[in-house]
């Protein structure tokens, strides 16, 4: 159907001439008798909406006004009205404002006889408190408050069967609005007609938005307002790497951001929006940096539907990565859009770790403190040397910005000065008139930036309709100056606070409601520095919540005690395993990169996610320290009342192990006493074999448990302990004993200067293991052992009865021909070599860490 003359003043049953028309029915010109019969009936339904409307109330989540209820969809109002367009934003005098949107009927009867019209607002005043922008969104089906219809501009409708709409477009003159000072005000657009089940011409539903006017005159000072602008994601690093070549390949679970950093990608259209704008602050998730460098280069991703827990990266679990030239293009469009001036980049502890999660539920664990405190300087390193910019890296930013004394505590533990903090945890008074300055102090030298709820809630969901986008843009527009207003020679600051996974079309719509607002000069777009720097209000709340106050819902998405100490003891795991390695680079980055990965506050939606990753960390954890143990015994036998018993110790590492020691303990040491424990030096890839002094007393089984322990200031386990048997055998025969005290003599006595020459040569044992005595590979010289080494019996002479160890790649009780046993063979590795270059190249971590992959791996 074919648009019908806007400014003629005709429409459905009305006479020409006419311009506006009360909700109640008294049109003037209108015919006596039709006035008649409809005053009774409208002014039964303003009466019934006048009792029905609500008092203020806090806006719903996303902001603006309702898309179903607000909209007047009920059986009494039974179209949907939607406006989708308002152009221009704000209006000034003589100008024309724009409308588009649709009239959709949701009743069960066609609509007839319909035409859309705008509404000039009621006493063509302005809306002069946040509380009355407010009140406009808590109604539903058309009001008196709405103002009255003009008769022109109209849209005739055609009828309209269940489920149909139409859409609709509406010019309307500034004048024909009167508005009369400058201000915000609401812009109504009703359908008027009939139903086939009731021929009555009546209101059928309705579409609110608001419309600033700012024809200029006194200036106020505009609101200086920071907007966060956070580039975050889930992280996608694996704790194992892929060895091509004995180089270490970084490997991913998945090969999503390859889309997200491509063109019409979440994270692109984030930096492609942000690089146009002025006075932003940045906050950026390090681990996505590190990530985007890692898949510059050569890059693995798991196969999806497989079990990869914990498991060695091989050709048959994963593929190659197919984004190199995706995240290259990105880090590059960041580094430009980050050094505009104007703007500032705030970085986030490494990974993001979930503060609020730590706070209520891991705040007792050890290593938290520690964990949160390498984040943080990682963070700003990694930052910094990624983008080659400066960074501030003080600033807690707990999820959603929920805040309450727990939090705040663990924050100021972490170092962070700065919170930002959701303005729904404090509240202003309900004595302040105005909206005050976003910064205030907290306490114990903390200062909070304080978001304003209303309008970042209007930017928390996907803004993906137009209807949507229109709604949040024209609220913001609405608050925003009506803030600057409420006290024109106060200037005052604002934060912005959108959510961490900020949508790409969400951010258009914030980005254009700046640029309107900057350019009509109500507000000011700061960085986040400048705004914490304004004095504080002090009428402003600075009370933090107790605990007690935190929003239940929020809570229950938080990481659970048990998962905090599970990653905590990931982080026990690797310092103990740190303690014995000789080249620890290798393996402290990625790990602490990882332990703190699974710590992300991006798990809280998507739990079943995070509990994986944290097990594959942990169970890979396990593959690189089971990586030198004690080989599996079963039984041995110890024949007579002294001698020697052989243990081996095997590295299936790619480096040299030290600061261990090895433990016999006897469960009857009444029967079988041992001498004391080994400290041992092991090579990469060998295994060495320690010989204990033992003294029999008594015939019979002796279970015995071999620990491997760590040296040096506060001791602790490594490894598994390994349990065996030992059948104890005496010979009673005295005579027995002087022939075999003599030959064992002359024996050793043999073995020890065939073993002094062999040493001399710099050969090894003829058993195949690294003599613990010997030189360690690398240079490392071994522990002094116990004197009986050197007179300990060779293969098939010592006094245990032990086949050598070392034999057929395995130590003793391993059967032949199998290999290291627990470790994988595919040279799979646990993380990123930190060493760096003495000068940082654009582009790499200022600290010169890879905390993307590593160059330590299981087997040769």
């Amino acid at each position: 159907m074919s648009e019908p003359a806007r400014h003629s003043g005709l429409g459905a049953d009305r006479r020409p001439g006419r311009t506006e028309r009360p909700v109640e029915g008294h049109g003037t010109g209108r015919r006596a008798g039709r006035a008649a019969r409809r005053l009774a009936a409208v002014c039964g339904a303003a009466l019934a909406l006048f009792s029905a409307v609500a008092p203020a109330a806090a806006l719903p989540a996303g902001g603006g006004i309702r898309p179903t209820a607000d909209n007047g969809v009920s059986a009494e109002y039974p179209v949907e009205m939607t406006i989708e367009t308002v152009a221009p934003q704000v209006a000034s005098p003589n100008g024309i404002v724009k409308i588009t949107g649709h009239v959709t009927n949701t009743g069960k009867a066609a609509v007839k006889n319909a035409h859309a019209a705008v509404r000039k607002p009621l006493s063509s005043k302005p809306l002069q408190r946040r509380s009355d922008l407010s009140l406009v969104t808590t109604r539903s089906g058309p009001s008196n408050s709405d103002g009255v219809e003009l008769d022109s501009p109209q849209y005739a409708l055609p009828e309209l069967g269940p489920g149909q709409n139409q859409p609709y477009t509406l010019s309307v003159s500034v004048s024909d609005l009167g508005l009369s000072d400058s201000g915000v005000y609401e812009l109504a657009v009703d359908a008027w007609g009939s139903t086939a089940d009731n021929q009555r011409d009546r209101p059928l539903g309705i579409a609110r938005t608001f419309l600033p006017y700012n024809p200029g005159g006194a200036e106020a000072q505009p609101s200086k307002v920071t907007t966060l602008w956070p580039l975050v994601h889930a992280p996608v690093l694996a704790a194992q790497t892929y060895s091509d070549n004995d180089q270490p390949v970084p490997v991913l679970r998945d090969d999503s951001l390859t889309a997200e950093f491509s063109p019409g990608g979440r994270l692109y259209e984030l930096v492609d929006t942000g690089a146009k704008m002025t006075g932003l602050t940045w906050v950026v998730d390090p681990d996505l940096l590190d990530t985007a460098f890692a898949m510059t280069k050569q890059y693995r991703v798991q196969k999806p539907g497989q079990d990869v827990v914990g498991k060695p990266a091989k050709d048959d679990n994963t593929v190659p990565g197919t984004g190199q030239a995706a995240a290259a293009a990105w880090l590059d469009k960041l580094r430009t859009a980050v050094a505009k001036p104007g703007g500032q980049v705030v970085s986030l502890p490494y990974a993001d770790p979930d503060l609020a999660s730590i706070a209520h539920n891991g705040a007792d664990l050890t290593g938290m403190g520690t964990a949160m405190g390498k984040a943080a300087t990682a963070g700003r390193l990694t930052v910094e040397g990624r983008l080659s910019v400066d960074t501030r890296s003080d600033v807690a930013w707990p999820y959603q910005g929920y805040l309450d004394q727990q939090i705040a505590g663990v924050a100021q533990q972490a170092g962070n000065g700065l919170v930002l903090v959701n303005g729904a945890s404090m509240p202003e008074p309900d004595a302040m008139n105005y909206t005050p300055t976003a910064v205030r102090p907290i306490g114990n030298g903390q200062n909070a930036v304080v978001a304003d709820e209303t309008v970042s809630s209007l930017f928390q969901t996907d803004l993906a309709s137009p209807q949507a986008q229109t709604r949040a843009n024209q609220r913001f527009l609405a608050e925003t100056y009506t803030i600057t207003h409420e006290q024109p020679q106060n200037q005052r600051g604002l934060l912005v606070m959108p959510p961490r996974d900020l949508t790409a079309s969400t951010a258009k719509v914030l980005a254009d409601a700046l640029q309107t607002a900057s350019d009509n000069k109500w507000l000011a777009p700061v960085k986040l520095d400048t705004l914490a720097q304004a004095s504080p209000d002090p009428k402003a709340n600075t009370t933090v919540p107790a605990a007690a106050d935190y929003p239940a819902q929020v809570r229950a998405s938080e990481l659970s005690a048990a998962e905090l100490s599970s990653t905590d003891e990931i982080q026990q795991n690797l310092d103990t395993l740190m303690r014995v390695l000789t080249l620890p680079q290798r393996v402290r980055g990625p790990f602490s990169a990882a332990m703190v990965r699974s710590l992300s506050t991006e798990w809280r939606t998507n739990a079943a996610a995070g509990s994986t990753y944290r097990a594959d960390v942990a169970k890979y954890l396990d593959e690189l320290t089971g990586a030198v143990r004690v080989p599996k015994k079963n039984v041995v036998t110890f024949a007579g009342n002294t001698g020697l018993l052989q243990v081996s110790v095997r590295n299936d590492l790619t480096q040299t192990v030290t600061n261990l020691k090895l433990v016999l303990t006897s469960t009857q040491p009444n029967r079988l006493r041992v001498g004391k424990e080994e400290e041992l030096v092991i090579p990469a890839s060998q295994s060495v074999t320690l010989r204990f002094n033992a003294e029999a007393h008594n015939n019979g089984p002796v279970n015995m448990t071999a620990q491997l322990w760590t040296t040096g200031p506060n001791p602790q386990k490594y490894g598994e302990p390994q349990q065996f048997r030992v059948d104890v055998t005496s010979v009673t025969n005295g005579v027995l004993y002087v022939f075999a005290a003599a030959a064992a003599l002359l024996l050793l006595a043999a073995l020890r200067f065939v073993r002094q020459r062999k040493r001399r040569a710099g050969q090894p044992h003829a058993d195949g293991d690294q003599p613990v005595d010997g030189p360690a590979a690398g240079g490392a010289p071994a522990p002094a052992a116990d004197g009986a080494r050197d007179g300990a019996q060779d293969a098939g002479g010592d006094a245990s009865g032990e086949k050598p160890d070392g034999e057929a790649g395995g130590g003793a009780g391993e059967p032949a021909g199998n290999g290291p046993g627990d470790g994988p063979e595919d040279g799979s590795d646990g993380g990123s070599a930190e060493a760096g270059p003495a000068q940082t190249p654009r582009g790499s971590n200022a600290d010169g860490r890879d905390r993307t992959a590593s160059d330590e791996k299981v087997g040769p």
